[in-house]
């Protein structure tokens, strides 16, 4: 069975259409990264002016060796200055728990804990499994409304848009990275995944797994008062 080649319109009307319906395409595509351009125009921080919060939400970013990535490493380190400048009380780390043999909450307390944090101003989430997952989790199940977002430039946008439709009042704190292969496929993958946002922020699906609600950050704070 032969498969037939797209042709190229003959007639100037045809390749007009055709031009036309490309360009429709295009401009569809970018609207959702439109969107979360200008939906978080105002929300960006950087970790020096960034406003007072009860907790940060750092997102997972894969373990090296059961080690937080570089990527990761640097989002937690962020979120440990904040924490001795006293811009934040208590840090929920969110990722991936779904196997024994991979855990991104574990080790990403750890990490904080290595440098600075105290065990008892952390708080896992071990259900992140994915951006609005976390977001959705960090309000319905720890009770968190306001928070600060930590992560790579490339996604802090999405985070920010995504946790303010799920309603946590944020402000995001884009870490900065080596330009590297690993940021350009995220920057590249973010072009796609603003689709996919753009789609929760509207029909805000229930997340992988929901669950009780859980106490921990509640009395994270309570503990340092």
């Amino acid at each position: 069975m032969r498969i037939r080649r797209p042709r190229w319109p003959r007639t100037r009307a045809g390749q007009r259409r055709l031009v036309q319906a490309v360009m429709a395409g295009c401009v569809l595509a970018l609207l959702p990264v439109t969107w979360l351009y200008v939906s978080t125009a105002d929300r960006l921080r950087t970790t020096a002016d960034v406003p007072r919060a009860d907790v940060a939400v750092v997102f997972g970013a894969g373990l090296w060796q059961g080690e937080p990535s570089p990527y990761l490493a640097h989002r937690l380190d962020a979120a440990a200055k904040l924490y001795r400048a006293g811009r934040i009380k208590v840090v929920l780390v969110t990722g991936d728990n779904s196997r024994e043999d991979y855990d991104e909450p574990d080790a990403m307390r750890a990490y904080l804990t290595r440098h600075g944090v105290p065990d008892a101003r952390i708080v896992s989430d071990y259900a992140g499994f994915d951006t609005w997952d976390s977001c959705v989790r960090a309000r319905k199940i720890f009770g968190v409304d306001r928070a600060v977002l930590i992560s790579q430039d490339f996604h802090i946008r999405r985070a920010v848009a995504l946790c303010e439709a799920a309603g946590v009042d944020s402000y995001g704190v884009g870490v900065a990275a080596k330009r590297d292969v690993t940021w350009y496929y995220g920057g590249t993958r973010e072009v796609f995944a603003a689709g996919k946002a753009a789609l929760d922020a509207v029909f805000r699906p229930d997340p992988r797994f929901l669950g009780p609600k859980e106490p921990g950050v509640a009395r994270a704070l309570a503990a340092g008062r």
